[in-house]
């Protein structure tokens, strides 16, 4: 299975966060409208993550992914189901999609709170929007709540 990459709408926004997560390469435009969607993903070779049922014949060339709508866990087991992630869980910026680079604590001070430099966790940074990421508590419970959504566990971090 090829990694999936995956375009969106403001309407898909907490699902495509999850998938994030996990590791998909979700671009979300907000927004746009359905057919914007299905250009952006002609041009850049991604599919489309809808909740509609339409699919323009101009863009029947462009594949789609039909989320189910109402319950956020079925949504993100049937993408898992189907797509493979561009990399491993936790390695992409929840907020901007980018690719997340590890970071030393000697550069994260002033950055993040001091008493998660001190607890010596792994740091990683994300080049397009600045925001920093650790294992913290909200990891733990995202985690918890991906592994039920999927009905199994996640890879552990290197």
């Amino acid at each position: 299975m090829d990694p999936a990459r995956f375009v969106t709408d403001a309407s898909l926004d907490l699902l495509a966060r999850r998938l994030r997560f996990l590791g998909y390469d979700v671009v979300t435009h907000r927004g746009a409208r359905l057919e914007e969607l299905f250009e952006s993903a002609a041009r850049s070779g991604r599919t489309v993550l809808t909740l509609s049922d339409r699919h323009p014949a101009r863009w029947a060339h462009v594949p789609v992914a039909r989320v189910p709508r109402g319950d956020a866990a079925a949504a993100v087991r049937a993408i898992a189901a189907a797509h493979a992630p561009a990399g491993p869980p936790f390695s992409r910026c929840a907020l901007c999609n980018t690719a997340l680079v590890p970071r030393s604590s000697f550069e994260a001070r002033g950055e993040v709170p001091g008493r998660v430099i001190r607890a010596g966790w792994p740091l990683t940074y994300c080049p397009g929007c600045g925001h920093w990421y650790w294992p913290g508590s909200h990891v733990a419970r995202l985690r918890d709540w991906l592994e039920a959504a999927l009905g199994r566990a996640l890879p552990e971090p290197p």
